[in-house]
């Protein structure tokens, strides 16, 4: 098994009163891509905040490849690149401007920076780009430029906030992309936050955040088979009224959801038909299909995520 590129270790943090993380724990495999999951407010952006030394935690531990984030921070800087939501790059500067002046912030000079700045942009897709200036650039290729801004040092574990925010689908699968063939080429651990479905169901792991806590964690594939079976969802004039009943009718858990009761059952094909006979007149529709990392989601919260 490949060694730990990031641990946390019971990690807490408190805002006031508020609880944003209780007692979080789990480890990425050099090389993994690995996703945090879950809504606004759900811990992601204070995990995320910690990871990147930039808040310290109440309690609890954060390594990156070994060094303790809060003891070594200046190490583990250099270790590690960062994405933010929010960009950070100064739109009236070029692409390769903006890139040699965090180069400068790490102590590159000369043929090496030129180098390091010619290796970014290459690895980003940007080698024709670099004289553009930024504000050109559309959200797709800024987001790029973020990326070759960021692998400029060349860090261990790659670290990104919801890093599609605000693109277009093609942008999105670009930036996607171009994760994926860092990891591929050059073993490049990628961690990142998102709401986004499809994103998660990328990676290698996933990580699901609720209320500060990490109620699911595993590849998308064995998150979703923890489910089993199908998910119906039955649309009805009276969902919380129709709820109950269908439990003790079938001997399933049947849960309201916005307004839908949801259920969990092998054989959906099979089981549908006898739901509808049984409750002739108070079904409006039913859709089941195979489970979805919002189905673990709601299996482990009771709630949609966004």
């Amino acid at each position: 098994m490949s060694a730990a590129a990031l641990e946390v270790d019971n990690l807490r943090h408190t805002y006031g009163d508020r609880e944003a993380l209780r007692g979080v724990s789990f480890s990425v495999a050099e090389g993994e891509v690995f996703a945090l999951l879950g809504p606004n407010g759900g811990g992601k952006t204070t995990l995320f905040r910690i990871v990147s030394t930039l808040m310290r935690p109440t309690s609890g531990t954060v390594r990156i490849a070994g060094d303790e984030v809060t003891a070594r921070p200046d190490r583990v800087r250099r270790r590690l690149g960062v994405v933010f939501q929010a960009p950070a790059l100064d739109v009236r500067l070029t692409v390769e401007e903006n890139l040699r002046h965090q180069g400068h912030l790490y102590g590159l000079r000369g043929r090496t920076l030129a180098g390091r700045i010619a290796d970014a942009m290459d690895r980003v897709g940007l080698a024709d780009r670099a004289r553009d200036l930024v504000h050109t650039l559309s959200g797709g290729l800024q987001r790029r430029a973020e990326l070759a801004k960021a692998l400029l040092h060349r860090p261990a574990v790659l670290v990104l906030d919801e890093p599609t925010t605000g693109l277009d689908p093609g942008a999105r699968r670009d930036v996607w992309r171009h994760l994926l063939t860092l990891r591929e080429r050059d073993g490049t651990t990628v961690v990142l936050t998102t709401h986004l479905m499809d994103e998660a169901a990328k990676c290698d792991r996933v990580g699901i955040m609720h209320e500060g806590s990490l109620v699911a964690l595993g590849t998308p594939a064995a998150l979703t088979a923890q489910i089993g079976g199908d998910v119906i969802l039955i649309s009805s004039a009276d969902a919380p009224a129709l709820a109950p009943r269908i439990a003790a009718r079938f001997g399933v858990k049947a849960e309201v959801i916005d307004e839908q009761v949801r259920i969990e059952r092998d054989r959906a094909h099979e089981f549908v038909p006898m739901l509808v006979e049984a409750f002739p007149g108070e079904i409006d529709a039913v859709t089941f299909g195979k489970p979805t990392l919002e189905d673990v989601f709601m299996h482990h919260t009771g709630r949609r995520l966004n």
